[in-house]
């Protein structure tokens, strides 16, 4: 699968409730959701963010608590992947349980900036920087992680093999 979009980067140790706060966890009407995310770590991001775009982190991205509205937000709010140097444990299943790609690259954490247009290819392992014209490897993911998120999340690859 490929995704491309603009990064935005943010630093290391982004909480859950920086995703999305507490005070809408009360729903979980997707569009909603996405209408506040990452509103606590940047109040005008969904004002920037267009489908296709990718997040973009340091380390202990989706740190804190368990809340699965983290990962729903991302994606209902446009984000096709999120490249970090490291994940949350936590916060990587849900997100791969709901078909959230994460990439987790140290290389591309630290040299990507804010606003560059990159170009990620899941079944290559390799995005690429389309502004500063470098490339970064990553390891792939397993076949099955790549169905579930080619499915749209788990319970959508269960269906689909149960058919």
């Amino acid at each position: 699968m490929t995704y491309k979009g603009r990064a935005h980067k943010f630093g290391n140790d982004i909480n859950t409730d920086e995703i999305i706060s507490a005070r809408y966890l009360n729903t979980t009407d997707r569009l909603e959701l996405a209408r506040h995310c990452m509103e606590d770590a940047d109040k005008d991001f969904v004002k920037k963010v267009k489908p296709g775009d990718v997040i973009l982190a340091g380390k202990n991205f989706g740190c804190g608590s368990s809340r699965e509205h983290a990962p729903i937000a991302i994606k209902a709010s446009g984000i096709s992947c999120v490249i970090a140097e490291s994940f949350a444990r936590i916060f990587f299943r849900n997100s791969v349980n709901i078909g959230l790609p994460i990439i987790e690259s140290q290389e591309a954490s630290q040299r990507i900036r804010n606003r560059d247009l990159i170009r990620v290819n899941t079944r290559m392992g390799i995005i690429r920087n389309l502004t500063r014209k470098e490339s970064y490897r990553f390891e792939r993911y397993p076949p099955f992680m790549r169905r579930i998120i080619r499915s749209g999340g788990l319970i959508n690859s269960l269906k689909k093999r149960l058919r």
